[in-house]
């Protein structure tokens, strides 16, 4: 009788453990129908600065004197400069369109290049915020064939994955040069097992596939196109309303800005065109300072969440220059951080950066080749505060 008790206990124990096991592997495994209302932000207003102010005026001055300069040098773009929620400047230089005379606009929108990635990491941490992923899980948990089993999504977003970068190896394995897609990315991916660059979170490198893969698990996790969930969720709740993500097949509007080469030579599509998640969304100044507010009035991410995103990752290196989640940043060791990002594809040079103890942003969007561009922010800050605290700042076309 007591060995028959005593096997019943056990028997009953086991069973118990079992079945916790396998709540907790539900638990963690499961990933939650995604049925996320688009948040009533309220579309974020735009205000200008006191124009009759002797303080704008001289400002004003000296920044039309700066353009003027830039304008005989080359460039072809829009600048924004805000300061507490209120335009404090605004230019536009040269074209839109050079064959049709169309001269740039508020309207016009231009490629972002890399700066697209402060929406796709913005996006993933919003998931995050929300509990339909989790940026410590593994990827494999959200793409079931991706071939790198020790890759979680906060690598990805922070760049320590290891992972090669796309635009290198595609190349190799699909000789056909019409546009590639995600979906076309990750199956070459998951056949042929691109080697690594090195073993995962060993270190930082900028890599573009990164992106790719994090825009293509929203996509997993929401059950919308990339376009459709920015569109829902970003764009039209904070009244972006010249923002889009590019589809080669589907063509530009006519408000967009051409992509050129110097001359005002327009720059071809080529295959990775397609490819969105690390590039690809097209805006205007005055959209991106929409986004560049949205995130003092919590808006889209909590401040513990932004807290996250602004928190440097990778620390092989000394420095001030260093990389969080989505956002490069400047460190300085008095404890003030500049949040910014940079782009570069094709003719498109584009710069957004922020100033987040001030509210003091500056966003510059060229679409005509021009590696100055990377050199207009710290010139632009020197001339708005007089003082020039971001000498040395990276102006890396990335």
């Amino acid at each position: 009788m007591k060995i028959l008790k005593k096997t019943f206990y056990i028997a009953f124990i086991f069973s118990a453990l079992l079945i916790a096991c396998q709540s907790h592997n539900d638990k963690v495994s499961a990933k939650p129908n995604f049925s996320l209302s688009p948040i009533e932000m309220g579309a974020i207003k735009l205000s200008y600065s006191d124009t009759n102010s002797a303080a704008w005026k001289a400002i004003a001055k000296r920044l039309d004197s700066f353009y003027a300069v830039q304008a005989r040098m080359g460039f072809n773009g829009s600048v924004l400069i805000g300061y507490q929620g209120n335009i404090l400047y605004e230019k536009y230089v040269g074209y839109a369109d050079k064959s049709k005379g169309m001269p740039l606009s508020p309207e016009n929108e231009v490629q972002l290049a890399s700066i697209s990635k402060t929406f796709t990491g913005a996006a993933i941490l919003y998931l995050n915020q929300n509990k339909y992923l989790d940026i410590d899980h593994l990827v494999t948990e959200y793409i079931k064939d991706f071939p790198y089993p020790d890759v979680t999504l906060r690598m990805l977003l922070c760049h320590r994955s290891g992972i090669p970068d796309y635009t290198h190896w595609v190349p190799t394995y699909r000789k056909n040069l019409e546009p590639i897609y995600n979906e076309e990315v990750l199956h070459l991916m998951a056949k042929f097992k691109p080697r690594v660059d090195f073993k995962a979170n060993t270190r930082f490198k900028y890599c573009n596939t990164n992106y790719l893969v994090l825009a293509s698990i929203i996509e997993e996790v929401t059950e919308m196109s990339f376009d459709a969930f920015l569109k829902q969720y970003i764009f039209q709740p904070l009244g972006m309303s010249h923002s889009f993500v590019y589809d080669p097949a589907k063509g530009l509007p006519s408000t967009a800005t051409i992509s050129y080469l110097g001359g005002y030579v327009p720059n071809p599509v080529m295959f990775a065109d397609g490819v969105y998640g690390d590039k690809g969304i097209y805006s205007t100044v005055e959209d991106m300072y929409r986004w560049d507010q949205s995130f003092y009035q919590n808006k889209f991410l909590s401040n513990e969440t932004l807290e996250m995103a602004y928190g440097p990752c990778s620390f092989e290196k000394l420095g001030v220059k260093n990389y969080g989640l989505g956002w490069r940043m400047l460190c300085y060791p008095d404890g003030y951080k500049i949040i910014y990002h940079n782009g570069w594809w094709h003719g498109n040079n584009t710069c957004f950066y922020r100033f987040i103890k001030d509210n003091f942003t500056i966003i510059v969007l060229g679409n005509k080749a021009s590696q100055a561009i990377y050199r207009q922010p710290p010139a632009l800050y020197s001339i708005v505060k007089n003082i020039d605290p971001v000498s040395g700042v990276d102006d890396g076309m990335e």
